[in-house]
């Protein structure tokens, strides 16, 4: 592997290494948008001529182009969500303000804030460096199933904060060292790829599957939870603050942490080493520690704004449960420090806080701050409108009659269970983002129509979305390890397709049990 992670055009040499047959499907699903988005949406508008007013039955005719180009990416996913919203003002589903509203909605600056703290950890190396802290423990002692539980555990942890892809890059160059000096521990020679190795393939898969169960853990490490959360305010009524997803997350992604530990070890074991022999990996990891040095003025100012922002997000939480119902402090935190305002100000505390004040260095520069993934902000912008204009226009209400109708009704657990499995399959074959911003408005009608609790099936959808592990197309984590070419594509689909069935278990228990308890369910 000539690329590493760190170097420009890594991502992309990480999809080209996918087989020829899967590079044919997808150069065949690209190019169906051309055919099949129009051919969608002159369908729709066909199909709901008589049933929606002509608001709806324009803005059912663009969902259903808009679903499609997000389905076969024939252009990029956010400038669909543009395209999207630019087609309902031309249609007159809404005027301009209306429909550009949702640009500007505080999850919005809350994506914008976390992005740069994201940013500047990994600039610094700040992640690199909290990593390798825990990797190196003593109690890790070069074993490979404790080497491989660490591996897993800083992956998850780092993913909480930062995206999957760039902590599954991170994570990457560290496990092939540990998988090389393994090698040579087993007195082996040569390239780790020529060696048909079952833990290699196995640390490989709990980088990328951590990466992305980890981003669960918290609202800001994944896009997909900010949808929600942002679909949930806006469509349900309901506010999920920082302190309460994190106690439904959390203990979700131990449980999937442990699961996925299990299950990777059954099915790719590792030799025993002896003892002394393990010394060598330790010493391994404890070089790669001591080679970063010591902290310097970037890590520790912006360890000290993502502390102040992790502070501020989990404070009231905290006080809620400390203090009386309604305490002026919690209450002043929650109105005029908001969760969007605590990641804004942390950012911009970045630009403040000198790495060298002689040479008039800072922490981030707006070069820097500037390559976040404006993307994502866009895409996500575009789908909150669209499932806002849903409501506004009665086609969320319609889908919502004709999906219960068939299905009968049913129980709000019938409902999530429905709605887990449909973000588990739609995230197969496309981004977590995508499939979370097109499932989320609809099982959120589908709620209210049948009138249950709207909040268990929108979660269900969200964490669902989050598994993509069956083929190396289905996140970029799992391209970014399969081009370390220790991952055989049978290997990733067995172990994917065990994962995604026991995750449906996992996250409907959890959601069956924490809901209830943290009032977000009956």
């Amino acid at each position: 592997m000539n690329l590493q992670p760190d170097d420009p055009g890594y991502e992309a040499s990480a999809v080209e290494a996918i087989s020829e047959g899967e590079a044919r499907f997808e150069r065949w699903r690209k190019r169906s948008g051309v055919i099949v988005a129009p051919l969608g949406f002159l369908t729709t508008w066909l199909l709901t001529a008589g049933r929606l007013p002509p608001q709806g039955r324009s803005l059912a005719a663009i969902l259903a182009a808009v679903a499609v180009l997000w389905i076969t990416e024939l252009i990029p996913l956010p400038v669909t969500a543009l395209a999207g919203a630019v087609l309902c003002i031309v249609l007159g589903v809404a005027d301009a303000k209306t429909v550009l509203a949702p640009f500007a909605d505080p999850i919005v600056f809350l994506f914008i804030g976390s992005f740069i703290l994201a940013r500047a950890m990994m600039l610094h190396g700040l992640n690199r460096r909290i990593a390798l802290a825990i990797l190196s423990l003593r109690w890790v002692g070069g074993r490979p199933a404790r080497v491989l539980a660490a591996m897993g555990l800083v992956t998850a942890l780092v993913s909480m904060w930062v995206s999957n892809t760039a902590t599954t890059a991170m994570m990457l160059p560290i496990g092939l060292g540990i998988l090389q000096t393994l090698h040579q521990v087993h007195g082996g020679h040569g390239d780790l790829q020529a060696r048909n190795w079952p833990f290699a393939t196995c640390m490989m898969l709990m980088i990328a599957y951590a990466a992305s169960i980890g981003g669960l853990g918290t609202p800001v490490g994944s896009p997909p939870n900010l949808i929600a959360v942002g679909f949930i305010r806006s469509l349900a009524g309901v506010e999920i603050s920082f302190f309460r997803w994190m106690s439904l997350a959390v203990p979700t992604v131990l449980v999937m942490g442990v699961v996925l530990f299990v299950l990777l070890y059954l099915l790719h074991p590792s030799r025993p080493i002896a003892p002394e022999r393990a010394r060598d990996l330790q010493v391994y990891l404890q070089s790669q520690r001591e080679a970063l040095g010591g902290w310097d003025a970037g890590q520790i100012n912006t360890l000290a704004a993502f502390t102040l922002a992790l502070v501020l997000w989990v404070t009231p939480g905290f006080l809620s449960l400390l203090l009386a119902k309604g305490h002026p402090l919690a209450q002043f935190l929650e109105s005029r420090v908001p969760e969007a305002v605590a990641a804004m100000a942390a950012a911009i505390l970045l630009f403040f806080l000198p790495t060298n004040l002689r040479k008039g260095r800072f922490t981030i520069t707006w070069e820097e701050a500037a390559k976040i993934d404006w993307g994502t902000i866009l895409l996500f912008g575009g789908g909150l409108s669209l499932g806002t204009l849903m409501f506004k226009t009665g086609v969320a209400e319609a889908m919502g009659r004709g999906v219960t109708g068939l299905a009968g009704g049913g129980s709000v657990w019938v409902l999530t269970s429905v709605a887990i499995g449909m973000g588990i399959v739609v995230s197969e074959a496309t981004s977590n983002t995508a499939a979370a911003s097109m499932v989320l408005p609809v099982v959120i009608a589908l709620a209210q129509a049948a009138q249950v609790n709207p909040v268990p099936p929108a979660l269900g959808t969200c964490f669902g979305a989050s598994y993509g592990f069956m083929l190396p197309v289905s996140t970029p984590p799992n391209a970014i390890v399969y081009s370390s070419g220790l991952v055989p594509i049978t290997k990733m689909m067995r172990a994917g397709i065990l994962f995604d069935i026991l995750g449906f278990f996992i996250i409907f228990a959890s959601l069956r049990v924490l809901c209830p308890l943290l009032g977000l369910g009956p």
